[in-house]
C-alpha cells in the first residue's frame, strides 16, 4: 500500500467495489467480518438483507466507519478472495 491509510483508500475505490465485488466475494468478505470481530451480528444481518450493491456499500461505509485496523481487515480479505479485482483497485 502506499502512505494513505487503508481508511482513505477504501474510501477511494469505494464506487469501483460497489460496482464490481461479486455476490459470493462479498458474502465471503462478510462472514470473514464477523468471525473475526470486524463486525458483530447484527450489523452482518443488516447488511445481508440489502441488494448486491447496496450490501457493497453497507459493507465498506460500516468497515471505514470502524478505522484503519478493520479496514486492513477487509482489505486483506478482499485482496485473498478476490485477486483479479484487488489489482484493478490497486489495493495488491
Amino acid at each position: 500500500l502506499t502512505d494513505q491509510t487503508s481508511k482513505t483508500l477504501l474510501l477511494s475505490v469505494r464506487t469501483q467495489f460497489v460496482q464490481n465485488v461479486s455476490e459470493p466475494v462479498l458474502n465471503q468478505l462478510l462472514d470473514s467480518l464477523l468471525q473475526q470481530d470486524v463486525i458483530n451480528q447484527g450489523e452482518m444481518e443488516s447488511a445481508r438483507a440489502e441488494t448486491r450493491a447496496d450490501r457493497a456499500r453497507a459493507v465498506i461505509d460500516m468497515v471505514r466507519r470502524k478505522g484503519t485496523e478493520a479496514s486492513s481487515v477487509l482489505i486483506d480479505g478482499l485482496c485473498q478472495l478476490d485477486p483479479h479485482l484487488s489489482r484493478t483497485l490497486d489495493l495488491m
